[in-house]
């Protein structure tokens, strides 16, 4: 979400999606409140600290790890307050650990973590024990709340792909197995201990690799999905994980067209995959594409405002049989 308030971010999400509200994120904030900061204030005994570059392993916790936590324990403030008396479905969002293992460097080179096959797996110890407390930490502060996991996984097609960086930039990281993506993903979603949703808006999601790991849900970019990836889709809707499709626009404030023909794009996704009408209303959520903290206060709860009437009338067109 745009902006620096907590409470008002939090105030915004109970109002405009009062059925399915989640622990919003700031990353204008600044360092620590990014979406690998973010996580980071959840590994147990896994400190990390800042570069010029980002993010790497350090030796003991600092002050950017501590800025981290402090802005993760300020949210959930927040949103215990806001969310008082609230009882039903509650989403926390985490990066996930390919993402991570990209993202963060190595304490003793500046290559990535994913080059190394140990430290991938201590980072995936870490973060699944983190991960595991901090739903345990929301559910006492939101007695009524059944959470909800998204793992936040922007970097896995290029992990897959053999598509990631080395710090030199002249040079990548060799693809990652699938099996050991696969696992190392399957890791963390199972140590939850609650429903999850892996989410990419990037090109390319792996959905078999994700369905084959054990999440409940995809969240994908609907702009981004080739034809060719729709007998996949249908795939992870078969096997009854629920599509959690972003087909609101986030990356500018331009015009993102009428609830209807949101609502119309998502209809005809469903078709194509050639299964039950009545399922789209069971395992279909429209929601925007990726973050909204590009956009200006008044833009993300318009989105969040159209997302949600979007999900309102979709059944309704497909039982109609509109799809224009």
């Amino acid at each position: 979400m745009p902006g620096t308030d907590p409470g008002e971010a939090c105030a915004v999400v109970m109002g405009e999606l009062p059925d399915f509200p989640y622990l919003p994120e700031l990353p204008g904030r600044g360092v620590g409140a990014d979406i690998i900061g973010r996580s980071a204030a959840l590994l147990v005994d896994l400190p990390v600290e800042t570069t010029a570059r980002g993010w790497k392993f350090a030796a003991r916790p600092g002050r950017d790890q501590r800025r981290a936590a402090d802005f993760l324990s300020f949210d959930l403030d927040a949103v215990q307050r806001a969310a008082d008396g609230y009882a039903g479905t509650f989403k926390v969002q985490v990066c996930g650990p390919l993402t991570l293992a990209a993202r963060i460097e190595l304490s003793r080179s500046v290559n990535p973590a994913l080059t190394d096959a140990g430290a991938l797996a201590d980072l995936t110890t870490s973060l699944a024990e983190g991960i595991a407390a901090h739903v345990a930490g929301v559910r006492e502060r939101i007695a009524g709340a059944t959470v909800v996991v998204q793992v936040d996984e922007p970097e896995m097609p290029a992990v897959l792909a053999g598509r990631v960086r080395t710090a030199s930039g002249l040079s990548t990281v060799p693809a990652l197995d699938e099996i050991i993506a696969t696992d190392t993903l399957r890791s963390v979603l199972s140590a939850a201990g609650a429903f999850t949703v892996v989410h990419c808006c990037s090109a390319g999601f792996p959905f078999l690799v994700v369905k084959d790991a054990g999440a409940g849900a995809v969240s994908f970019d609907l702009a981004r999905l080739e034809r060719r990836e729709i007998d996949a889709v249908a795939e992870i809707a078969e096997a009854d994980l629920g599509l959690l499709v972003g087909a609101v626009p986030a990356g500018s404030e331009a015009a993102v067209g009428s609830a209807k023909e949101t609502a119309s794009a998502v209809v005809t996704l469903w078709r194509r995959t050639a299964l039950d009408p009545r399922g789209l209303a069971a395992q279909v959520v429209i929601t925007p594409a990726c973050g909204l903290a590009g956009l200006s206060p008044e833009a993300a709860r318009a989105a969040l405002a159209h997302a949600r009437e979007a999900a309102r009338i979709a059944p309704e067109m497909m039982e109609e049989g509109v799809d224009e």
